[in-house]
């Protein structure tokens, strides 16, 4: 897993990041987007165009921030 969407995006959902994946590995859920752990590849397209700034590396989590890491996971049905 390279990215991972934190809070910003619950409620904005702009989802300028779907459409610049070049391996469509962003989904949307219920209160925001998710980013597939088994499908990213580590590009950084979606970082560059988030207007909200919600996508964080997976090295950079915080404890705060670490829950949605294992969001994306439950979403997509990773381990």
């Amino acid at each position: 897993m390279a990215f991972v969407i934190t809070s910003p995006c619950i409620g904005e959902k702009a989802g300028d990041c779907v459409d610049v994946c070049p391996v469509d590995c962003i989904e949307e859920g219920d209160d925001q987007y998710f980013i597939d752990p088994d499908v990213c590849i580590d590009c950084g397209a979606c970082i560059v165009v988030c207007p909200v700034e919600a996508i964080v590396e997976d090295t950079e989590l915080t404890p705060e921030t670490e829950p949605y890491l294992e969001k994306a996971k439950e979403f997509f049905g990773s381990s």
